[in-house]
């Protein structure tokens, strides 16, 4: 497995028209690297590599938010989003963690195509009534980004509300992102029930993949909608042969690569080709 890293960084004056016209307390340090504050919180980007079984090479990001303390990690995501008592703190702080993946991941990678994968904090979902995603939407206008090449990752935890998951696909596919929902088993019906709301991309944990007893027609009722299928969180190679041999679309997972302050691409897979 080959990483490399791209070097292209926000030209000074570039950021200083960004930072002007929004709201959001950013840093650039000299490497190019964005960072937020909240509260006491210095937040930063670490990306994960997402990688195309048919294309064989690396098609995007996942950005995950990280608090740093003089270079070091000082508290986890789950923590800093505990900062957030009230809804409209928190729904600030959602928006600065996707604003900062999106300056870190479009002005420091050389790819045009490549997707950023980004999550959206359940609380934002059922304190944002309607129009979800405008508010990134108008940031991603200001940085000159199609919502095409962002995909929204719904948290899981909303298949339980199914009025919301269907609300807030329904959102976010009228302002032209990607979806990318969570097969989490609790209804197995649930991809026919979307009908027309069907994600663009359906993920599944790795480890769930091993122990699913019927991998095959799940598969198969993912590819008949005309989405893909992204098998996540794979840790061993064991977990990466049964995710190739389940006919899924898209791999990513710490054995490939793990989440890094930079834009790494995943070359080659672990393990020989078939």
């Amino acid at each position: 497995m080959n990483t490399s890293t791209n070097n292209t960084f926000v030209v000074g004056d570039e950021f200083e028209l960004i930072q002007s016209a929004t709201d959001y307390s950013l840093n650039r340090a000299e490497n190019g690297w964005i960072s937020g504050h909240f509260y006491h919180c210095e937040l930063t980007s670490v990306f994960q590599p997402i990688f195309s079984i048919a294309q064989k090479k690396t098609i995007g990001h996942a950005a995950y938010v990280r608090s740093l303390s003089n270079g070091e990690v000082a508290l986890w995501p789950w923590q800093v989003f505990s900062l957030a008592s009230k809804d409209e703190q928190l729904v600030d702080l959602d928006r600065l963690c996707r604003a900062i993946h999106a300056l870190n991941y479009y002005f420091n990678s050389n790819s045009k195509v490549d997707s950023l994968f980004v999550d959206v904090h359940p609380r934002l979902l059922e304190s944002v009534k309607d129009d979800h995603g405008r508010a990134f939407e108008n940031f991603l206008d200001l940085i000159g980004i199609k919502t095409s090449r962002v995909v929204i990752e719904i948290p899981a935890i909303v298949n339980r509300n199914w009025k919301l998951l269907q609300h807030v696909i329904t959102n976010y596919r009228s302002r032209g992102y990607q979806i990318a929902a969570n097969y989490t088993g609790t209804r197995s019906d649930w991809m026919t029930e979307l009908g027309s709301l069907y994600p663009d991309i359906v993920r599944i944990e790795a480890s769930d993949l091993e122990r699913h007893e019927t991998v095959a027609p799940l598969v198969d009722t993912i590819h008949s909608f005309g989405a893909s299928l992204l098998v996540r969180d794979i840790e061993t190679t064991e977990q990466l042969i049964a995710a190739r041999q389940s006919g899924a679309d898209y791999l990513q997972g710490n054995l490939l690569s793990k989440p890094a302050h930079a834009i790494g691409m995943i070359e080659l897979l672990p393990i020989p080709e078939n």
